[in-house]
C-alpha cells in the first residue's frame, strides 16, 4: 500500500532534509519532484495541481524559511496536506437514532461487495451491534451461497430468497425479520453492476427509495486507480453517496484512488479492505495514512491491533513463565497465532517508525508461519516442552511429518535457542522479538 510513493516521497525529502538553509528554488525542485511521483501514484491531476500549489504556498512562506530544520518544516507541511487531502480526519458511519440503521452497499461486479459485507457486519458485532446481512445479489446465486457461509463463519444471520427475486420486493420482508430479532444494523449486498447501465441503476434508485438506507456505500477496488474515482463520481451522481470503502489496499502499491476519492467526489473513504480475511477490514483515518506515505509508521494502529489480537490472560501467563526462565515451542506457537490475527508480517513492519525503511528489499514470507507451526505440530509434547531430546532420528520424523526437511527443522530449533536466551536478559517482559526468525 502506496509503497512506490513512499519510496519516491522518502528520497525527495532525503535531499531536503540535508539543507541547513532553504531557498525558494530547492522548494519548486523538490515539488517538482513530488508533483511526478503522485502522478506516477494515479492520482488525479487536477488533485496533484492543486495539492502541490497548497503546499507550495505554504513552503515558501517565512515560517520555512527561517526556521531551523526546514526540510522538516516542508515535510509536515506535506503531512499536514496530504491529511487533509484524504479527508482530514476519520468519517464514521452515520447510525440511525431509532435503529435499525440500513446501510446499502453498492459497485461494479468483482468489486468485493459481498465479502466487504461481513467484513463490515463482522466489525459492527466486534463492537457490541446485532447485525443482518440481506443478499440482494438474487441474479447470482453463488453470491446468495458465499454470502450465507461469510454469515456462518462470523455468526451473523443471513436474509435470503430464491434466485430471481426482485431486490426491491425482498427489503420488507427483511425488515420485518430484522425487527423480530432485534437486529440494529441491516447491510444490504446488492448486485454488481456498471454505472453506465440505466436499467440496473434505476434499480438502486428504487430500492434506495423503498429502503432509505442511512449509509449508502460505494465498494471500490482500490486497483483500478483512476477508474475507481470515475466510477464514485458516476455512483454519487445518481444515488448520493455517504462514503467509499476502498477494497484490495494491500495490493495496490499506488494508491492514487485513495488520495484522489475525497477531492474528486466529496465524499469520504471510510473503510479500506486490507487483506481476504473478514478480520482484514479497517477504519479508514487520513492522519495515519499520510504518515505512513512518509515513511513515518503508524504506532496507533499497530496498538489498537495489538490489543485485539493479544489475549491479556494469555499475556500475563506467559510473563510468570517467563519471569520463571519458561518459553516452550508451545509458547511460541501461541505467539504466532496471534501475530497472525493482526495482518500479514509485512504490514505490521510498515507500521514501526523507521523499521519499514530498513526492511526495503527484504522478502517476508509469511508462509514461513505456516512451516513453522507445522513443525511444532510435528513434535511430541515432550518435544515442545524440552527441545533438547530432539535428537537426529526425531529430526527427520518431524521434518517428514511436517512436510519440510532437516535443516528447515535445525534452523527453527537454532533460532528458538536463540531467542531463550535473548529473553532472559528482558525477564518479566511481554513477546518478542521475532526478528530473530531469517524469513
Amino acid at each position: 500500500m502506496f509503497e512506490s510513493l513512499s519510496e519516491r516521497l522518502d528520497g525527495i525529502f532525503k535531499k531536503l532534509k540535508g539543507r541547513g538553509l532553504l531557498r525558494e528554488d530547492d522548494v519548486n525542485a523538490a515539488l517538482k519532484e513530488v508533483r511526478m511521483a503522485l502522478l506516477e501514484a494515479d492520482v488525479n491531476f487536477k488533485v496533484v495541481k492543486d495539492f502541490v500549489e497548497k503546499v507550495k504556498t505554504r513552503a515558501v512562506g517565512k515560517e520555512v524559511i527561517d526556521s531551523i530544520t526546514p526540510g522538516q518544516q516542508v515535510v509536515k507541511i506535506v503531512n499536514d496536506e496530504l491529511c487533509a487531502l484524504m479527508g482530514g480526519g476519520q468519517a464514521k458511519i452515520n447510525l440511525s437514532p431509532n435503529p435499525p440503521t440500513v446501510i446499502m452497499l453498492v459497485g461494479l461486479h468483482g468489486s468485493g461487495k459481498t465479502t466487504t459485507s461481513a467484513k463490515l457486519a463482522n466489525n459492527f458485532k466486534k463492537n457490541g451491534r446485532r447485525p443482518m446481512l440481506v443478499a440482494l445479489d438474487t441474479g447470482r446465486p453463488a453470491a446468495i451461497d458465499q454470502l450465507q457461509s461469510l454469515g456462518a463463519q462470523i455468526d451473523v444471520p443471513v436474509y435470503a430468497t430464491r434466485p430471481g427475486d426482485n431486490p426491491v420486493n425482498i427489503f420488507p420482508h427483511a425488515l420485518k425479520q430484522a425487527n423480530i430479532e432485534g437486529r440494529d444494523i441491516i447491510i444490504l449486498d446488492t448486485a454488481g453492476r456498471l454505472h453506465i447501465d440505466e436499467n440496473l441503476m434505476a434499480e438502486l434508485e428504487e430500492l434506495k427509495r423503498t429502503a432509505q438506507p442511512k449509509e449508502i456505500l460505494l465498494v471500490a477496488d482500490a486497483m483500478t486507480g483512476q477508474d475507481a474515482v470515475n466510477i464514485a463520481k458516476s455512483f454519487n451522481e445518481r444515488l448520493d453517496l455517504q462514503g467509499v470503502i476502498l477494497t484490495k489496499m494491500d495490493g495496490d502499491a499506488r494508491g492514487g484512488a485513495a488520495l484522489s476519492i475525497v477531492s474528486v467526489t466529496g465524499k469520504p473513504v471510510k473503510f479500506i479492505g486490507v487483506g481476504e480475511k473478514v478480520d482484514f477490514l479497517e477504519p479508514f483515518h487520513p492522519e495515519r495514512m499520510a504518515s505512513r506515505i512518509l515513511g513515518m509508521g503508524d504506532v496507533v494502529s499497530l496498538v489498537e491491533k495489538a490489543q485485539e489480537a493479544v489475549d491479556m490472560k494469555d499475556a500475563l501467563s506467559l510473563e510468570e513463565r517467563l519471569k520463571k526462565n519458561i518459553f516452550t515451542f508451545d509458547d511460541l506457537k501461541n505467539q504466532i497465532k496471534q501475530i497472525k490475527k493482526m495482518g500479514s508480517f509485512e504490514s505490521i513492519l510498515s507500521m514501526i517508525p523507521g523499521v519499514g525503511k530498513q526492511m526495503k528489499g527484504v522478502q517476508v514470507d509469511d508462509k514461513a508461519f505456516v512451516r513453522i507451526e507445522a513443525i511444532i505440530n510435528s513434535m511430541t509434547r515432550q518435544e515442545r516442552a524440552n527441545y533438547a531430546i530432539i535428537n537426529p532420528s526425531r529430526k527427520r520424523r518431524i521434518a517428514q511429518g511436517s512436510g519440510t526437511t532437516v535443516p528447515d527443522v535445525n534452523r527453527l530449533i537454532k533460532q528458538y535457542i536463540g531467542m531463550k536466551k535473548m529473553l532472559k536478559k528482558f525477564k518479566g517482559g511481554r513477546g518478542f522479538n521475532l526478528s530473530q526468525f531469517k524469513f
